[in-house]
């Protein structure tokens, strides 16, 4: 009895699997998830073949079973396209550690050879991040007063460090046009 409920699957196999394959391919638009999933069709079916009653409906069972599969896979977790190239990702170059710390000492020079108020005033704009009424606030200072001293300070750090370094300054991002106090930016 097993025979004959084996050879029942194999021409069902034989009979359909071309069709279910496109079905697949419907379902999938891929020819390689399309045989996969034709594959674990057909695996849920021989698992329950015993217990098939209506071999004339099997194809559409067959294909409730594929498209449940297929929609059981786009939902859980494990699912992911993977993107294939044909070059590896370049891996980062390995900086020199004591290159940023030479750098930030000729910066704190710089920084110490500027008056108290530019001193203040580019730390609190540029390393604190506050905007020009926050850094006027904290220097007790109005708004055009913080924009003077962060140009000429910024003036200034650029001629050290343009003399001590190579003279590959970056510069500075520019104020506003117009600050948040309303008052017209000096450039």
């Amino acid at each position: 009895m097993a025979g004959t409920r084996d050879d029942e699957f194999a021409h069902f196999v034989e009979a359909t699997r071309p069709a279910l394959r496109r079905a697949a391919f419907q379902l999938s638009d891929d020819w390689y998830e399309a045989d996969d999933l034709v594959q674990r069709t057909l695996m849920a079916l021989h698992r329950h073949w015993e217990r098939l009653d209506h071999h004339e409906k099997i194809n559409a069972y067959a294909r409730t079973v594929m498209t449940r599969l297929l929609i059981s896979d786009r939902r859980s977790h494990r699912w992911s396209r993977e993107v294939l190239d044909d070059s590896l990702p370049e891996s980062a170059p390995a900086t020199d550690p004591y290159a940023t710390l030479g750098d930030r000492l000729m910066l704190m020079d710089a920084l110490a050879a500027l008056g108290p108020r530019q001193r203040a005033a580019i730390v609190l704009r540029y390393w604190e991040d506050r905007s020009v009424e926050e850094t006027a606030r904290a220097m007790g200072s109005g708004c055009s007063t913080v924009r003077s001293q962060t140009v000429r300070g910024l003036a200034a750090l650029r001629s050290v460090l343009q003399a001590e370094g190579d003279g590959n300054v970056e510069d500075a991002p520019d104020e506003a046009l117009s600050g948040p106090c309303g008052e017209p930016e000096l450039n």
